[in-house]
């Protein structure tokens, strides 16, 4: 008669997989590290040192600061402490009676402070000073003293940069001022006083001359029309339009009409791509460059035919303005500081530097200039440099 199995017999039954798996378990829970906890540190002197040790453990997450022993209530240590949440004791021997604690570093330098602190024997418990702790508060000395002189370094270039701007500012101001009152003076004020003269010889004539004095009449109307519309270029070119809405192309179009008409000087204008995308001090900067070059074109260069192209692309924003004037060498009027403001030719390189791109003239005596500038465009061009500025 066959014996039935036993409950032993039935448990020996059991899957090998799931009773592998169950010793695996019960191993990897019995094996888990425990978490490491921060090393508490109590620190004895609110100094300097203190306040020194109180930033840099702050920072670190192995460690966590339980107490501050200053006597002094107005210290540098004593208030980064309130900032921080540390408990602030004025007797050093209530850090001794801690239990949660388990480094405690004296930085006062005081001999009975030192004196105490040898005689205390419990375990787990690390104390740094004496040699060890001048040791380490020159170390910290140290760390103040390159902090400070790295701040005081980068609070000086700072001072400088906008040193630099404001002056930039102001020079760009003042040429901007040159140059519109030298158009006012070359034209307008022309103007005006040839209208001033006709009328004044217009009274003259009016009871012997009749016609003559209506002759300059007419002409003196004239004039003064023209008046009106060198009055209107000079306003247009103090603002070409909203930046922030300027249509650069539409903008250089009309200032260029205006400008052949004023100056004589045959202009051609060619442009491709897409001007909307562009950021408004990009077209801004863009315009100005290239009314400083048509300007010389005409008062320098003499020249009698200029040529404008714009190329703006996914990557580059690439201008040309080319003439067939007298003229120059480039590389002596660049050693010459006076002659290179006069023709504003540093103006266009800086206005191009500003946006992360360059400026380049290349001319030769009666063989004309080009002014080429090329300005970065896309994500690492021109529209993250201008979100800088």
């Amino acid at each position: 008669m066959p014996i039935p199995p036993s409950s032993a017999t039935r448990a020996s039954k059991k899957p090998i997989s799931s009773i592998n798996r169950s010793r695996v378990t019960a191993k990897s829970k019995s094996v888990r590290p425990p978490s490491r906890q921060p090393t508490r540190v109590a620190i004895i002197g609110g100094g300097r040192g203190g306040k020194a040790l109180m930033e840099i453990f702050a920072q670190d997450p192995l460690a966590r600061i339980v107490g501050l022993a200053e006597s002094r209530s107005r210290t540098s240590g004593t208030k980064l402490a309130k900032q921080f949440g540390v408990p602030v004791t004025q007797d050093y021997r209530d850090l001794l009676k801690l239990k949660d604690v388990d480094l405690i570093i004296d930085v006062t330098g005081n001999a009975e402070v030192g004196q105490a602190l040898q005689r205390v024997r419990r375990p787990k418990l690390a104390i740094i000073g004496g040699a060890s702790a001048k040791f380490m508060w020159q170390l910290i000395e140290a760390r103040i003293r390159a902090t400070t002189e790295i701040e005081k370094t980068l609070t000086r270039y700072q001072s400088l940069f906008r040193r630099f701007v404001k002056e930039e500012a102001e020079r760009a101001v003042h040429e901007e001022r040159t140059r519109i009152a030298c158009e006012i003076h070359d034209g307008l004020v022309q103007t005006l006083v040839g209208v001033n003269f006709k009328m004044e010889l217009c009274a003259e004539l009016v009871p012997q001359n009749p016609k003559k004095s209506s002759e300059l009449m007419r002409e003196a109307k004239a004039q003064l029309k023209h008046g009106i519309q060198e009055t209107r270029h000079v306003v247009f070119n103090l603002r070409p339009g909203q930046e922030e809405k300027l249509d650069l192309f539409s903008a250089l179009s009309n200032f260029l009409k205006a400008f052949e008409e004023q100056h004589r000087v045959k202009v051609e204008f060619d442009f491709q791509g897409d001007d909307l995308s562009l950021p408004p001090k990009t077209k801004v900067f863009l315009f100005r460059i290239v009314q400083e070059a048509l300007q010389n074109s005409s008062k320098h260069a003499k020249a009698s035919q200029v040529f404008v192209q714009i190329d703006v692309n996914h990557d580059m924003l690439t201008a040309s303005i080319r003439d067939n004037g007298v003229g120059f060498d480039v590389q002596a009027v660049s050693r010459d500081p006076e002659k290179w403001d006069h023709f504003g030719l540093r103006g266009m390189k800086e206005r191009a530097k500003l946006l992360g791109g360059e400026a380049q003239l290349t001319s030769s005596k009666g063989k004309g200039t080009t002014v080429t500038v090329q300005i970065p465009l896309g994500r690492k061009g021109v529209v993250r440099n201008d979100e800088k500025n």
